[in-house]
């Protein structure tokens, strides 16, 4: 018998169905059928394993390069040397129960338990890297969260602020510029500011406003100053004002 590739799961030397159909000169069909003729004969954890979900891809992973387990596989029994003890039993042909003599000898011999198939500097680089993916789906996880948490639009509250800001910013330099009297001269304040505030945030409207461009929308309006095009027009509009009477300046306002 060429020696099989001995693989350790939860302390135990295991084969898989398809190791011990070939051994016993049979089919996995066979095998399956015989466990499920006789279940109450096998207990998890004594004769085998069964596997599936992040355990099966995790024992997979294990044995990658082995094909002991096929990649598609939804689940897997893996038989412990008593679990192979029973299938030979229940096959009950000469080949069955030499080769689990053989077996016995070889594969399950107590003088071999240190020729695994995995080295433990492979099995330490094994968890290393299961660790390695785990973290890294983790980290990819915090990540959507933090995305979804930055991307949602700022509350009630920090609206109304930034709104406030915006007006405090365009009345302080009205105050502090007296030839800004009219509507139309204010509307073109608030359309600078609000122009500007969308562009460094990249928005379109304000409601539009994510809770990460916050601080950059406040930061935004505390430096605010009109752009040079928009004085020059306010400006201007002063020159025709300053042709009106008091009344029309006042009815304008």
């Amino acid at each position: 018998m060429n020696n099989p590739q001995r693989v350790k799961h939860n302390g135990d030397l295991i084969l898989t169905t398809e190791q011990l159909a070939k051994f016993y000169g049979t089919s996995t069909k066979r095998i399956m059928e015989n466990y499920s003729r006789n279940k109450e004969r096998f207990i998890d954890g004594k004769h085998f394993y069964y596997l599936e979900g992040p355990a099966l891809k995790q024992f997979k992973d294990y044995t990658a390069n082995s094909g002991l387990v096929d990649k598609h596989a939804p689940s897997a029994y893996l038989w412990t040397k008593r679990g192979a003890s029973r299938h030979s039993k229940m096959l009950g042909t000469d080949r069955a129960w030499d080769m689990f003599d053989e077996l016995e000898e070889t594969y399950f011999s107590p003088a071999r338990q240190n020729e695994l198939a995995l080295t433990t500097e492979q099995q330490v680089h094994l968890l290393a890297t299961n660790g390695d993916r785990a973290n890294k789906r983790i980290g990819h996880v915090e990540d959507e969260i933090k995305d979804l948490q930055d991307n949602q639009t700022i509350a009630p509250g920090e609206y109304n602020y930034i709104s406030h800001q915006v007006g405090s910013a365009v009345k302080s330099y009205i105050s502090a510029h007296p030839f800004v009297v009219t509507s139309q001269q204010r509307a073109k304040l608030y359309r600078d500011i609000n122009r500007g505030l969308n562009e460094v945030t990249g928005i379109k409207t304000r409601t539009q406003l994510r809770r990460k461009d916050f601080d950059t929308a406040d930061e935004f309006i505390s430096n605010w100053k009109p752009s040079t095009a928009t004085i020059q027009i306010i400006k201007q509009l002063s020159g025709e004002v300053a042709g009106q009477t008091d009344l029309e300046i006042e009815q304008s306002v």
